[in-house]
């Protein structure tokens, strides 16, 4: 029976269980006076680990995973071998989220069609809003202008800290997208890659889920369910390890948030 204090425990989780910060340090900064106005309307391909849909929309925890589990193509990269999956089943939620804006600004900066790419693992438990890893890459078209809004920004996005956060070398980003398909790729793939495919419905239209926030965004135009054909992160940043995953958890969405939504309230 879902009681009253599960329910208000999802609304909580809902805000907490974020995936990237907004610089390069493990806290996630707070609206303050000197971030000037800004806004950001974009589209994500966005691929994990978990089985489809990811569970880390409904829980503190995510999908569980052992040696042989069906969800992992490549268990050996994801660290399941030997000694770890001997001690049982681990949590974790390893993505990729390639981002392309839309529509965006600021301050003067104008942020449209900028492409960059988080990849990362949120960790076996976040309930007290502290995640694993991320890797946050940019398209070398962004300016550094762009990128100060953009690392800014997505401390809003994501309200989150860190265990370990880096911002890797710049590479290119091919991101293609359609209401059947979408594919990201990073460096063509050879860093990291996304290819999402429409799930079936009952009709040729998407199977979207409605009125389900993502993480500290207030708006969304629900999420496209497409599962992934491969989501995968191969080169790594330091201390970390390559994984793949097929067949797994995938979906698109269009993200919209400003900086009135993130003004404390008086």
């Amino acid at each position: 029976m879902r009681t009253a204090s599960y329910l208000a425990s999802c609304l909580v989780i809902v805000f907490t269980a974020a995936r990237i910060v907004a610089a390069e340090q493990p806290a996630a900064p707070a609206a303050s006076p000197a971030e000037p106005k800004w806004s950001m309307n974009a589209t994500i391909i966005e691929a994990c680990s978990c089985p489809m849909f990811c569970q880390c929309y409904f829980d503190t925890k995510p999908a569980a995973h052992g040696e042989g589990d069906s969800h992992d193509a490549h268990a050996g990269h994801a660290g399941h071998g030997g000694a770890a999956a001997a001690e049982g089943a681990q949590h974790y939620c390893k993505f990729n989220n390639a981002y392309r804006i839309n529509k965006g600004t600021w301050g003067d900066t104008k942020l449209d069609g900028a492409k960059f790419w988080v990849a990362g693992d949120l960790g076996s438990d976040f309930s007290k809003m502290q995640m694993d890893w991320a890797m946050l890459t940019f398209d070398p078209s962004v300016t550094s202008q762009q990128r100060d809004g953009i690392k800014a920004i997505l401390g809003h996005v994501y309200p989150v800290q860190w265990k370990s956060f880096t911002v890797a070398d710049d590479k290119p980003i091919e991101w293609t997208a359609t209401k059947d398909a979408a594919t990201a790729k990073l460096d063509n793939g050879k860093v990291a890659e996304v290819e999402l495919k429409k799930n079936e419905g009952m009709t040729s239209e998407p199977i979207v889920i409605k009125n389900l926030r993502y993480f500290g965004v207030p708006r969304n135009d629900g999420f496209l369910m497409m599962q992934n054909e491969v989501e995968a992160l191969r080169a790594a940043p330091p201390g970390q390890q390559p994984y793949e995953f097929k067949g797994t958890n995938g979906f698109m969405i269009t993200i919209d948030i400003n900086s009135d939504d993130v003004k404390p309230k008086t």
